[in-house]
C-alpha cells in the first residue's frame, strides 16, 4: 500500500491565506492532512492521496453538486456527504476561483452572523 504524502508546506502556507479571514475558522490536523473547522463543521479539508496526488475538499450549495460531478477533472464528488465536493490541486489550479469556492464553503458551514462578516474575493 502507498503511503500518503504530507501535503507541501507553501500548499497549505497559500490555503491559510485564503481563510485566514474567515471568523472563527481555525486549523487542524486531520487524520490525513489538514483541515480548517468553524465550529465543529469543516469548512475544507486538504490531504495527499496515495497517488500521491494532492486534493481538497470544500461544500457546496446542493444545485453546485453534480455541476461539478459533470465538470470532471480535476473536480470530483466525494462519498464523504451530499453536498462534500473536491478539486485536484496542481500547478495549472486557478487560486482565485479556490478562494471563492472556499468563501462559499466556509458561508454554507458557518452560523449565519459569522458569515455575514466575509466579504467576497475581490470586493
Amino acid at each position: 500500500m502507498s503511503q500518503r504524502p504530507d501535503v507541501p508546506l507553501d500548499m497549505v502556507e497559500r490555503l491559510r491565506g485564503i481563510i485566514e479571514r474567515f471568523p472563527s475558522c481555525r486549523e487542524e490536523i486531520a487524520w490525513v492532512g489538514v483541515r480548517w473547522r468553524v465550529g465543529s463543521a469543516t469548512v475544507a479539508h486538504v490531504f495527499g492521496g496515495e497517488d500521491q496526488l494532492f486534493r481538497i475538499i470544500f461544500r457546496a450549495e446542493a444545485g453546485e453538486v453534480l455541476a461539478f460531478e459533470n465538470l470532471g477533472p480535476p473536480y470530483f464528488k466525494t462519498e464523504w456527504g451530499a453536498n462534500v465536493v473536491g478539486l485536484l490541486l496542481s500547478d495549472d489550479t486557478d487560486w482565485d476561483e479556490l478562494a471563492e469556492l472556499l468563501t462559499d464553503s466556509y458561508c454554507l458551514q458557518a452560523p449565519a452572523k459569522l458569515a455575514e462578516q466575509v466579504g467576497r474575493p475581490g470586493d
